[in-house]
Protein backbone atom coordinates (compact mmCIF):
# COMPACT_ATOMS: atom_id res chain seq x y z
CA UNK A 1 0.00 0.00 0.00
CA UNK A 2 0.66 3.69 -0.64
CA UNK A 3 1.24 6.37 1.68
CA UNK A 4 0.90 9.63 0.92
CA UNK A 5 2.33 12.74 2.81
CA UNK A 6 0.70 16.06 3.19
CA UNK A 7 2.54 18.98 4.30
CA UNK A 8 -0.35 20.82 6.39
CA UNK A 9 -0.71 17.53 8.40
CA UNK A 10 1.70 14.71 9.32
CA UNK A 11 -0.85 12.34 9.42
CA UNK A 12 -0.25 9.39 6.40
CA UNK A 13 -3.16 8.89 4.49
CA UNK A 14 -3.70 5.32 2.06
CA UNK A 15 -3.88 6.71 -1.17
CA UNK A 16 -6.18 4.57 -3.23
CA UNK A 17 -5.06 3.91 -6.17
CA UNK A 18 -5.32 0.91 -8.68
CA UNK A 19 -1.77 -0.66 -9.69
CA UNK A 20 -2.46 -1.84 -13.24
CA UNK A 21 0.80 -3.69 -13.77
CA UNK A 22 -0.48 -6.91 -12.43
CA UNK A 23 -4.00 -6.73 -13.93
CA UNK A 24 -2.17 -6.06 -17.20
CA UNK A 25 0.16 -9.56 -16.62
CA UNK A 26 -2.53 -11.57 -16.09
CA UNK A 27 -4.68 -10.33 -19.00
CA UNK A 28 -1.43 -11.23 -21.08
CA UNK A 29 -1.25 -14.99 -19.79
CA UNK A 30 -4.92 -15.13 -20.07
CA UNK A 31 -5.02 -13.99 -24.17
CA UNK A 32 -2.00 -16.79 -24.78
CA UNK A 33 -3.86 -19.54 -22.83
CA UNK A 34 -7.07 -18.69 -25.12
CA UNK A 35 -4.40 -18.43 -28.46
CA UNK A 36 -3.16 -21.92 -27.47
CA UNK A 37 -6.53 -23.79 -27.04
CA UNK A 38 -8.89 -21.83 -29.52
CA UNK A 39 -8.05 -23.60 -32.25
CA UNK A 40 -8.11 -27.01 -30.43
CA UNK A 41 -11.86 -26.67 -29.62
CA UNK A 42 -13.28 -25.76 -33.16
CA UNK A 43 -12.76 -29.79 -33.76
CA UNK A 44 -15.26 -30.83 -36.58
CA UNK A 45 -15.78 -34.14 -37.40
CA UNK A 46 -13.21 -37.00 -38.45
CA UNK A 47 -14.18 -37.50 -41.68
CA UNK A 48 -11.61 -38.65 -44.68
CA UNK A 49 -12.34 -37.05 -47.52
CA UNK A 50 -11.92 -37.89 -51.64
CA UNK A 51 -8.61 -36.25 -52.68
CA UNK A 52 -8.75 -34.37 -56.19
CA UNK A 53 -6.73 -32.02 -57.85
CA UNK A 54 -9.27 -29.65 -58.95
CA UNK A 55 -8.94 -26.04 -56.94
CA UNK A 56 -11.45 -25.00 -54.50
CA UNK A 57 -14.30 -22.41 -55.15
CA UNK A 58 -14.33 -19.12 -53.15
CA UNK A 59 -16.94 -19.25 -50.68
CA UNK A 60 -18.79 -16.43 -49.97
CA UNK A 61 -20.87 -17.10 -46.70
CA UNK A 62 -20.70 -19.76 -44.15
CA UNK A 63 -22.39 -22.77 -45.48
CA UNK A 64 -24.97 -25.45 -44.03
CA UNK A 65 -22.71 -28.37 -43.95
CA UNK A 66 -23.75 -31.95 -43.76
CA UNK A 67 -21.34 -34.88 -43.19
CA UNK A 68 -21.60 -38.51 -43.80
CA UNK A 69 -18.79 -40.45 -41.81
CA UNK A 70 -17.65 -43.75 -42.93
CA UNK A 71 -19.87 -45.64 -40.75
CA UNK A 72 -22.75 -44.46 -42.93
CA UNK A 73 -23.91 -41.83 -39.90
CA UNK A 74 -25.26 -38.66 -41.34
CA UNK A 75 -25.04 -35.34 -39.74
CA UNK A 76 -26.33 -31.88 -40.42
CA UNK A 77 -23.46 -29.20 -38.65
CA UNK A 78 -22.94 -31.80 -35.48
CA UNK A 79 -26.14 -33.31 -35.55
CA UNK A 80 -26.88 -36.89 -36.10
CA UNK A 81 -29.97 -37.25 -38.21
CA UNK A 82 -31.59 -39.73 -40.32
CA UNK A 83 -33.00 -39.03 -44.14
CA UNK A 84 -36.41 -38.25 -43.05
CA UNK A 85 -35.08 -35.48 -40.48
CA UNK A 86 -32.51 -34.28 -42.83
CA UNK A 87 -34.77 -33.52 -45.96
CA UNK A 88 -37.63 -31.86 -43.60
CA UNK A 89 -35.03 -29.51 -41.57
CA UNK A 90 -33.55 -28.71 -45.05
CA UNK A 91 -36.75 -28.09 -46.31
CA UNK A 92 -37.86 -25.89 -43.38
CA UNK A 93 -33.99 -23.88 -43.88
CA UNK A 94 -35.49 -23.56 -47.70
CA UNK A 95 -38.80 -21.97 -46.38
CA UNK A 96 -37.11 -19.90 -43.91
CA UNK A 97 -35.11 -18.26 -46.83
CA UNK A 98 -31.80 -19.11 -44.08
CA UNK A 99 -30.01 -21.45 -46.43
CA UNK A 100 -27.39 -19.78 -48.69
CA UNK A 101 -25.34 -22.86 -49.66
CA UNK A 102 -25.82 -25.99 -48.69
CA UNK A 103 -22.20 -28.46 -48.40
CA UNK A 104 -21.74 -32.39 -48.41
CA UNK A 105 -19.09 -34.08 -46.68
CA UNK A 106 -18.76 -37.61 -47.52
CA UNK A 107 -16.08 -40.24 -45.92
CA UNK A 108 -14.39 -41.67 -49.01
CA UNK A 109 -15.11 -45.03 -47.32
CA UNK A 110 -19.07 -44.50 -47.71
CA UNK A 111 -21.07 -46.13 -50.27
CA UNK A 112 -22.04 -44.45 -53.34
CA UNK A 113 -25.42 -45.31 -52.71
CA UNK A 114 -25.46 -43.88 -49.50
CA UNK A 115 -24.50 -40.46 -50.72
CA UNK A 116 -27.05 -40.63 -53.76
CA UNK A 117 -29.36 -41.25 -50.99
CA UNK A 118 -28.25 -38.18 -48.98
CA UNK A 119 -28.16 -35.92 -52.39
CA UNK A 120 -31.58 -37.01 -53.42
CA UNK A 121 -32.85 -36.12 -49.57
CA UNK A 122 -31.23 -32.20 -50.74
CA UNK A 123 -33.04 -32.27 -54.09
CA UNK A 124 -36.37 -33.47 -52.62
CA UNK A 125 -36.15 -30.46 -50.08
CA UNK A 126 -35.68 -28.06 -52.98
CA UNK A 127 -32.07 -27.55 -52.57
CA UNK A 128 -30.47 -27.25 -56.21
CA UNK A 129 -27.16 -25.56 -54.57
CA UNK A 130 -24.85 -28.26 -53.27
CA UNK A 131 -21.30 -28.30 -53.20
CA UNK A 132 -19.45 -31.55 -52.74
CA UNK A 133 -16.31 -30.86 -50.31
CA UNK A 134 -12.58 -32.72 -51.16
CA UNK A 135 -9.34 -32.59 -49.95
CA UNK A 136 -6.29 -31.52 -52.70
CA UNK A 137 -4.19 -34.11 -53.36
CA UNK A 138 -0.75 -34.31 -51.61
CA UNK A 139 2.28 -33.60 -54.77
CA UNK A 140 4.48 -36.42 -53.70
CA UNK A 141 7.83 -36.26 -54.67
CA UNK A 142 10.01 -38.14 -57.60
CA UNK A 143 12.55 -40.78 -56.51
CA UNK A 144 15.03 -39.45 -58.51
CA UNK A 145 14.97 -35.93 -56.55
CA UNK A 146 16.40 -36.22 -53.01
CA UNK A 147 15.57 -34.03 -49.78
CA UNK A 148 18.15 -31.39 -50.30
CA UNK A 149 18.98 -31.55 -54.07
CA UNK A 150 17.96 -28.21 -56.46
CA UNK A 151 17.31 -28.80 -59.94
CA UNK A 152 20.01 -26.12 -61.17
CA UNK A 153 21.48 -25.92 -64.69
CA UNK A 154 25.19 -27.13 -64.61
CA UNK A 155 28.07 -24.53 -65.87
Amino acid sequence: MAFSTNDKANKKRYVSEINVTPLVDVMLVLLIIFMVTAPMMTKGLDVKLPEVTAKPLPQKKESLVITIKDDGKIFLKDIQVDEEVLRSRLYQKKQEGSLNQLLLRADKAVPYGTVAAVMAAVREAGIENLGLVTSPVEKKRSKRQGAGSHNEPTK
